[in-house]
């Protein structure tokens, strides 16, 4: 009998031990399999970019415009405040890729050292309008009743103006200058940013395991930004990314107008305003920093487009 008693904890002793060593092992075989499946859809994207070239030269694009707003001067190593009068509207050449301008001033220079004004402004705007949008599409989603009628007529309201002319009228109220642009380009875009995020919360909130935490005694708070934020946060992330590019169309937009940073800043906007007078004799003025604006904006849609087709598929 005392010798029964006695293997009694020994064996107590070696189930724990199978029962540890059976949960590492599951552990690590649950590690490997999610590095694993994080290397098959890292190289199933590498191969989906390759194989479509569009989409490769909107990334390098971007990469190269990313570049430009961080390091100009690995680009354009020059000063975009200098110029040389006996230069003055020369055209495209090797010297001076995208001409010179009224001043004698290198014009891709200031194309590229003027990319750090137009992102950031942009980058402003699409904050402004996620950070807002998304938590009044948060609130209107899950709280609903009164929240959401309240919410959705306000975006009603914001969307029957045009975007251009709400923006303009907040700048007259808050002044010129980048950063007013900024937020209202941003503030222009709070509806929409809203609307989407409303959607998804709205079917996010019916999901199991929202219910299960509910259940479970957790606060609404912990429910919203836990489990129903994370869960609705890609369309929305998607949607940042268009409204990227409509940002930079519609800062570059007012930043022609006038409304931008002031002269001698070179916004890409206001360079295009700049070559105006120019258009007989100098078209490189208008013409490169209009393509510039262009390419930036196709290529952020073209990311934004196979950024939505990727999470369909995996939704």
């Amino acid at each position: 009998m005392s010798d029964t008693t006695a293997l009694v904890p020994e064996r107590h002793e070696q189930s724990e031990d199978v029962f540890a060593a059976t949960a590492d092992a599951r552990f690590a075989d649950a590690v490997r399999s999610r590095s694993a499946d994080a290397a098959l859809r890292a190289g199933r994207g590498i191969r989906q970019v390759l194989g479509r070239p569009v989409l490769l030269l909107a990334l390098v694009w971007l990469v190269l415009v990313v570049i430009a707003a961080i390091a100009p001067n690995l680009l354009a190593p020059g000063d975009p405040l200098d110029g040389v009068p006996a230069d003055r509207l020369q055209g495209p050449s090797a010297e001076h890729w995208f001409g010179t301008d009224q001043l004698g001033r290198d014009l891709y220079t200031r194309v590229v050292h003027g990319t750090a004004l137009t992102l950031s402004a942009a980058g402003i705007a699409v904050a402004v309008g996620l950070v807002v949008g998304t938590l009044l599409g948060l609130l209107a989603g899950f709280v609903g009743r009164f929240v959401d009628e309240a919410v959705m007529r306000l975006a009603d309201v914001l969307l029957a103006i045009p975007a251009l002319l709400l923006s303009l009228a907040i700048i007259t109220a808050l002044g010129f200058g980048t950063i007013n642009v900024a937020v209202a380009v941003g503030f222009a875009s709070i509806a929409t940013v809203s609307r989407i995020s409303r959607s998804e919360v709205l079917r996010v909130r019916s999901s199991v395991y929202v219910d299960a935490a509910r259940a479970s005694g957790d606060r609404w708070g912990r429910v919203l930004f836990r489990h129903v934020l994370p869960n609705s946060a890609g369309p929305v992330l998607v949607l940042a990314v268009l409204e990227f590019a409509g940002a930079i169309l519609a800062v570059s937009a007012l930043s022609f107008l006038g409304y931008g940073a002031p002269p001698p800043a070179p916004e890409w906007g206001s360079l295009v305003s700049g070559g105006r007078d120019f258009l007989r004799n100098a078209w490189w003025l208008t013409t490169f920093p209009g393509l510039v604006i262009a390419a930036t904006v196709l290529a952020a849609n073209r990311v934004s487009r196979a950024l939505d087709s990727e999470g369909r598929r995996t939704r």
